[in-house]
């Protein structure tokens, strides 16, 4: 299907929920598009994912932690590499503007 779309079009104008959106799913990866407004992961809880995920934010903001301690902060333009199995958490995302990533599992 060739259509044009945009990554910062066509989402809820209200999240109650983290919005999230395939973009490409193959046997080897899958892509996707995540929206955030104010949004963290509940208390005492963790990913532990199958496969390696790059997170890209290409707008607002997010801190993310590892359940070792390691800390950081994303702003636009920002990727980090989530090995598979460590365990990790979005601590908080902008609360003043929508926080828009591109998640790759592979």
């Amino acid at each position: 299907m060739n259509e044009l779309k945009n990554l910062f079009e066509e989402i809820p104008e209200i999240l109650n929920d983290e919005f999230f959106e395939e973009l490409l799913t193959t046997k080897s990866f899958k892509l996707e598009r995540i929206v955030s407004d104010g949004h963290s992961s509940p208390e005492n809880f963790w990913f532990d994912q199958e496969k390696n995920e790059l997170v890209i934010l290409l707008s607002g903001s997010a801190e993310l932690s590892y359940d070792n301690g390691q800390k950081f902060i994303l702003n636009p333009g920002d990727y980090l590499t989530i090995p598979s199995h460590q365990k990790h958490k979005v601590d908080k995302t902008d609360l003043f503007e929508k926080t828009f990533w591109l998640a790759l599992h592979y």
